[in-house]
């Protein structure tokens, strides 16, 4: 998949909807303390690291210190500028971090954007220590039902982007290059918005989604119209219609 651009407009609108409310990632927290083992003090490199969610989250849930590597100047510049958090410009095949300098690798829904896997492990190698493990948030091809996850079961022709992602053994193949093993794989649930809030801005969160902008208009109608009518049916049933989404969390060391 193509690298993709963003104005100030479209990355302030990513961090406006995209982002998911603190309180709705408390399965992440414990996902990654299991497998990260943190400590204050540890120095997590958060790559491809997009508007800073996680880099935030990752210092205060922590108190480690990120390296937020993100390639889009605009979205850089939504990235909270604090301590424990320093962000440099840089991709995945190109890391702005001495070599053995980092306790843990985080990658968050962006394995697809990278040109290079092979080239990727060896570069995210090059700067762990011994040991540290890499962390990947992602929705690989073939491990979710597609009706059943949210947004994406209102827009089922998005699977013709996401079919086109790296699978799980594409993923693993090409960090053994590197000499990574696959150590843990388990979906983690993320509670999101409710499906009236999602209505409302559904259309800022098509700009900002690099799956959304593959819809051709005529499919975002057809799925707007689907989601309207699951709205009604929440505001009739008298429930706020919230929805969880499932990622998978791939562990290598």
């Amino acid at each position: 998949m193509a690298r993709i651009t963003y104005d100030d407009q479209t990355a302030a609108a990513y961090k406006a909807v995209r982002e998911i409310p603190r309180d709705g990632l408390g399965e992440w927290r414990e996902a990654i303390r299991r497998h990260l083992d943190p400590s204050p003090g540890m120095t997590v490199a958060d790559i491809g690291a997009g508007t800073g969610m996680f880099a935030a989250a990752l210092t205060d849930w922590f108190d480690l210190s990120v390296v937020a590597v993100e390639p889009s100047a605009a979205m850089r510049a939504q990235i909270p500028r604090r301590p424990g958090i320093q962000v440099l410009a840089g991709d995945a095949g190109a890391l702005p971090l001495p070599d053995g300098s980092a306790d843990g690798a985080w990658l968050s829904l962006m394995i697809h954007h990278i040109p290079d896997l092979e080239a990727a492990a060896r570069e995210i190698r090059r700067v762990l220590r011994p040991g540290a493990p890499v962390l990947i948030r992602q929705g690989f091809p073939g491990r979710a039902d597609t009706t059943s996850t949210f947004p994406w079961g209102f827009f089922p022709q998005t699977t013709r982007t996401t079919d086109t992602f790296p699978t799980v053994e594409r993923t693993c193949e090409a960090f053994a290059t590197a000499g990574f093993r696959r150590d843990a794989l388990e979906p983690v649930p993320e509670t999101l918005t409710t499906l009236a809030d999602f209505l409302a801005r559904v259309d800022v969160f098509r700009r900002s989604d690099t799956i959304m902008r593959g819809l051709t208009e005529e499919e975002f109608l057809q799925g707007k119209e689907q989601l309207r009518r699951a709205v009604r049916e929440a505001e009739q049933a008298s429930s706020p219609g919230t929805r969880t989404n499932w990622l998978d969390l791939l562990v290598l060391r």
